[in-house]
């Protein structure tokens, strides 16, 4: 039960601190924006006190580390790749283009109309 109040209270000052950035117009940009910021941030410590909050940050971590091991294609991969993929694409089109063209002709005569 206190882990949700506990996730309560978070979305509340969440939520709170969103409404405060539309409520105070009148105020400065940048004053909103701290209010805005601050009451996300305190949602977002309290969350860090529920299970929920700490099973987040453990797989965040993990998907970092995960995402450390990625190994990237080199430039010249990535250029073949996409010129493979641009000339494919141009293919299409151009035989997309035939197969438009042959089924209006096709229909046209099929119609009796065009030329």
């Amino acid at each position: 039960m206190a882990e949700r109040i506990k996730i309560a209270i978070a979305a509340l000052l969440a939520v709170g601190g969103l409404v405060a950035y539309y409520v105070l117009v009148d105020r400065s940009t940048a004053v909103r924006m701290a209010v805005l910021l601050g009451s996300v941030a305190a949602a977002l410590v309290l969350m860090g006190f529920t299970q929920a909050g700490r099973t987040f940050v453990a797989f965040s971590r993990e998907s970092w580390e995960e995402a450390k091991r990625v190994v990237w294609p080199s430039r010249k991969e990535t250029l073949q790749t996409t010129g493979v993929v641009f000339l494919f694409v141009g293919m299409m089109a151009v035989f997309m283009w035939v197969v438009d063209w042959g089924l209006t002709r096709v229909t046209q005569a099929l119609l009796g109309t065009g030329g």
